[in-house]
């Protein structure tokens, strides 16, 4: 991902009902997780520790190691 542009003007998003309710909106737009982080951080500016406690962590699936025979 680009570094932001620090000189372009963002909306704020400190509010975590605004934060929630924004994040609602460009789930619909974005194909996966990643793409929503990078949809939100190239409109707005946000408290990333606030938006990874809203967005669940994917876990991986297990790698389960083939039986030997």
């Amino acid at each position: 991902m680009l570094n932001a542009d620090p000189l372009l003007a963002r909306p704020t998003l400190t509010n975590p009902t605004l934060l929630s309710t924004t994040l609602e909106g460009i789930r619909l737009k974005a194909a996966d997780a990643a793409e929503v982080w990078h949809l939100l951080t190239q409109n707005f500016t946000v408290d990333l520790d606030t938006v990874a406690a809203l967005i669940p962590a994917e876990e991986m699936e297990p790698a389960w190691l083939t039986a030997r025979g």
